[in-house]
Parts: C-alpha cells; structure tokens; sequence
C-alpha cells in the first residue's frame, strides 16, 4: 500500500520510498524503513497529509505520499 492511500488515524510502518528529487530529503527527516508514522488528517481537498514521524509533525504531498510504500501496523 502507499501512504497516499492511509487514512486519517492509521499507523502505518515505512518499507521503501521509491527514486525521487526528494527522497533524500525526506529519509533525512526521518522517513527510513521500519519507521512508525501515524496519519494525523488531510488538507481540505485531501492533500497535503499531516503525519506524526517520531516526535513531530509534517506534511507531506500526496504526490510524494504515492512514492513511499508502507504496510499497516495494529
């Protein structure tokens, strides 16, 4: 599943991000594999997501939400 797909109050777990302007960028906030991120809410017309990563809060682009893969956590 890609995390443009989560919904709002998922906990979803990073398993790769693919090749793009911003990959390292985002990996340097801390968006790595295996890392915990929970989806806060959507913008008013559902971009962009607001996530918790660790301690804090970001918002990321549904656009570069479809390029990071992720699975579900319970």
């Amino acid at each position: 599943m890609k995390l443009s797909e989560a919904k709002p109050g998922m906990t979803v777990r990073i398993e790769g991000i693919e090749a793009s302007e911003l990959k390292t960028r985002l990996m340097s906030m801390g968006l790595v594999k295996g890392t915990k991120v929970k989806v806060l809410r959507t913008g008013p017309m559902g971009d962009p997501l607001a996530l918790l990563v660790r301690s804090f809060k970001m918002a990321v682009r549904l656009s570069d939400a479809a390029k990071i893969s992720v699975t579900e956590t319970v």
